[in-house]
Order: C-alpha cells, then structure tokens, then sequence
C-alpha cells in the first residue's frame, strides 16, 4: 500500500496529485471534493520537512508545528517517524547509526512505538518504495523478522523465540525458514514444513556395482530399498552383491519392510561368502534371512504402526531380487515380481531375463492359459503370488546360476523400472552405451527413463558389471 506525496490542497489534487482549476470546487480529473482535505491514518508517511536539531536523549522531542488540517480541523502530521530520532523495531537507528534512541513522547508516534510503522530512514516517504527496500536490502525488515508497514507484526515474537531456540551445531535444521529444529515425525518446530525424506532418493557407487532409488513422480514415499556390497571369497578373489526390495504398498509399513530385507540379505552374504559357502546356497540362504527379518515387524507391538494408521493392520510385506558375482559365476535370488536383466557388452549378442515373476501373469503363461501379451495387459497382471512377510503363502526362494562366456552388464530392478522397458530387448535400449565403464552415470538415466515414462511407482535399479577373463591353461573365469 502506497501513500502520495500531498502538497497544499489548492496547488494539487490530493486524489490524483493534479494540478486542479483556479476556483474548482472539485477536481477535474478524478472528481475530488477539494473543499476538504481527507483524514489520513496515522500509520501512513507523509511530507518530509526539515528535521529539527536532535535533542539530548533525556528530552522529549518536540514535532514541529503543522500547517495542514485534515477534515476535522486537526493538525494534519507531517513529518515522518524516520524524520525524528529513535530506533525501529528491529533496534536500528532510523536516521543513522549514530542517531540517539528518542522516543516521540508526545503524540507515541516515535519509530519504536509499537502503534507506528516499522520504516527504515532515507528521503523517500512512499511506502511502497520502502517495502521494495525492505525485501532487497539484508539489514532491513527482513534481517529483523518484521514486514515494511506492519505495526506490530505479529508473528515478530514467534520469529524471535524461533531464532533464541535455534539447533545446535549438527542438529538437523529445515528446509524451509533455515533456522527451526526438524522434529521426529520430519517436521519444522518453527514453520511446520514437511522435510524431504532421506530415502525419496538413495545412490551408492562401489568399484563393481552401483545403485539409484527414486520416489517416482506419484507415490508419497520411496518404498524401495536396496543394498550393494563387496567382499572375498576364501581364495582371495572378490565376490560384489546387489540386492534390491520393493515394499508391497497394500501392506503396513512397506517402506520398513524392504530395508529390513535389504539389510539382512546382505548381511547374510557378506557373513556366508567368505566363508567358502557356494554362491548359490549363501543366496537361498540370504532370502531366508531377509524373510525373517520381514516377519519380525509384524510382531512389533501396535504402537510401532501408529503413524501407518491410515493402511489395513497387515504384516509389513516385500520383494526380493538380488545377484552375486563370484568366482566367474553370475548368482540370482529371488521372491516376487522384481527382476534380473543381462545385457551383453556386445548389443548385438542376446539379451536375457533372467528371473522369472512371481505373479498372477507369469502364471497364466506358465500354465498355457494366456501368451505373454494378453496375460500383461489384464488388471490382474502384477497381482503377486510370492513375497517375503508373516502373511505369505509358503516361502520359495527362486534361485539359478548362470555363468556368461562374454563380459556384459546386470541389471537388478523393481517393477518401477521394468514397467517402461518390459521385455529384454527394450531393457536393454534403454541401459547406456557406457554403462560398464559408468554405472552410477547409468543407473541414473535408467531411473530417468522410468521417470520420463510417467514415475507411477517407486524406481530402483542396481547396475554390475562383469567381466570376463580370456581362459588360458589352467585358468578360470573370473570377475572384476
């Protein structure tokens, strides 16, 4: 809100600051009645005149005498609080640093009184040039809490005890305002925003695997997890691992139930691996674990899913996926409807899917009822019929071994992804040229490409490279 510099009436309009007709009773341009000048409130400026010399701190400062009435016939005020010396709100001088803190103490319109407006010094008297300032200048309204013109501004004590109750050094500290404690629940004590959750977007890079997890683009959180890891085998040679989970989002607390898998999945192997257990047998092994791990939420009291209340009280549920590549073999695990890609290095060689779904489709094909095609265009087709939780039918952990002649690229993903590159061929367009030599840049674009194709779920994807050694006299495949 604005207010115009107001010249004596008789030389410019005080509606429209135009010069009015000798003699006119009412302006020409806007209609004013010019017979009167307009009561103006009390918190607006109005003309600068010259300041009078200030006076010591210990007297009251007298405001000069003004030769304007307003329509009552009181003495029109014009000069502006930054006219007489004093502080604003924030403490600041008004007309410099070395101005003496004086109060107005006749009429309480001193910078400090809590009825004037909060305005900064300078020459200029519109208000809408001293909130412009305000904003642009770090020392001004801003730096104070207060907003240009707001007399009080109300939310200044709030502000103030924000800044008093300001985190520790290492405290976590929002987002938003920069300044307000974030709480247990992942919200601003001060501002009340929402903080971003850690896991709406994960990455790890090791020198043979490397992972990304997104949110997606519709769902509220990232219900996928994933964990990558390296070890050795008793003969020294490296054994890398990737295991990648998808919360089931019907269950209760999905999210919990795909890192506890991830987590216990890898643990497990990188407990099993060194100790000389076949690859194969440490996989059936690590989805037992994971299982177990599942299981255990839902034996967790009630009040641990207080804050899932909105979901059916089932057993937290998830899926499985995971590859390992040891001693020239190639290892995959799993349970549920996530999958494993080959892609070999030489695109024009075939590609492969590795795993096989655990789900309401892959079973109408596996039974001779539908082809591939019509069983994944029902509504039914990614029912799952096999999950790690307390609820699930039967645990079947599915694995196999492969052991690829040609060096090529794994790919460990969640539905999120395959769903925009389904079949192997599509899979493998999508994965970068280079992805070997930069899986991380890689696993990247693939969670872009499930992004680009509309996000509709969580996307995660964990990318290995293997490599194969030429095979000489009593040599044998090994993995980088």
């Amino acid at each position: 809100m604005s207010q115009s510099h107001q010249q004596p009436a008789l030389s410019k309009c005080p509606g429209c600051e135009e010069p009015p007709v000798a003699g006119d009773l009412f302006c020409g341009a806007c209609g004013y009645d010019l017979s009167a000048v307009p009561a103006r409130p009390d918190d607006r400026p109005t003309m600068a005149i010259t300041v009078p010399p200030a006076a010591p701190a210990a007297e009251a400062v007298r405001w000069p005498t003004a030769e304007e009435t307003d329509s009552s016939d009181v003495p029109a005020p014009v000069v502006r609080p930054a006219d007489v010396p004093g502080t604003d709100s924030g403490g600041r001088p008004l007309t410099g640093p070395d101005t003496p803190d004086t109060p107005d103490a006749e009429s309480g319109r001193g910078a400090a009184s809590p009825s004037g407006p909060v305005l900064t010094g300078g020459p200029d008297s519109a208000a809408a040039r001293v909130r412009h300032d305000d904003r642009a200048d770090p020392g001004g309204a801003e730096a104070s809490g207060d907003f240009a013109l707001a007399a009080p501004d109300p939310r200044a004590p709030e502000h103030a005890a924000a800044l008093a109750a300001a985190p520790a050094p290492g405290a976590k500290v929002c987002v938003a305002c920069r300044s307000g404690r974030v709480d247990a629940d992942g919200y601003c004590e001060n501002c009340g925003h929402a903080q971003p959750r850690e896991r709406d977007h994960m990455e790890q890079e090791l020198d043979a695997v490397a992972a990304v997890s997104d949110r997606g683009l519709r769902h509220h959180r990232n219900e996928d997890s994933f964990a990558v890891s390296s070890t050795a085998l008793p003969d020294g040679s490296p054994a890398v691992v990737a295991i990648v989970c998808d919360g089931v989002s019907s269950a209760s607390r999905p999210d919990e139930a795909s890192a506890a898998a991830a987590s216990a999945a890898n643990e497990a192997l990188l407990e099993s691996l060194p100790r000389g257990t076949h690859p194969q047998q440490a996989m059936h092994e690590a989805i037992v674990a994971a299982s177990e791990a599942v299981n255990a939420l839902a034996q967790e009291p009630a009040g641990a899913r207080e804050h899932d209340a909105h979901r059916h009280q089932n057993a937290p549920a998830c899926t499985l996926v995971g590859a390992i590549m040891a001693g020239g073999l190639l290892i995959v695990g799993w349970v549920g409807d996530s999958r494993v890609y080959w892609v070999p290095e030489d695109r024009t060689q075939p590609t492969a899917r590795l795993t096989e779904d655990d789900s309401w489709a892959a079973q109408m094909v596996a039974a001779g009822l539908m082809n591939e095609a019509e069983a994944y265009a029902d509504e039914r087709a990614h029912a799952i019929t096999g999950w790690l939780g307390a609820d699930a039918y039967e645990l079947e952990p599915h694995t196999a071994a492969f052991k690829p002649d040609r060096p090529g690229l794994v790919v460990v993903c969640t539905d999120g992804l395959w769903n925009y590159a389904e079949s192997a061929e599509e899979m493998a367009a999508a994965v970068p040229a280079d992805a070997r030599e930069q899986p991380l840049h890689a696993a990247r674009a693939l969670v872009g490409h499930a992004l680009d194709g509309g996000g509709h779920d969580n996307v995660t994807v964990a990318l290995l490279p293997f490599a194969v050694r030429p095979q000489g006299a009593g040599s044998a495949c090994d993995t980088v």
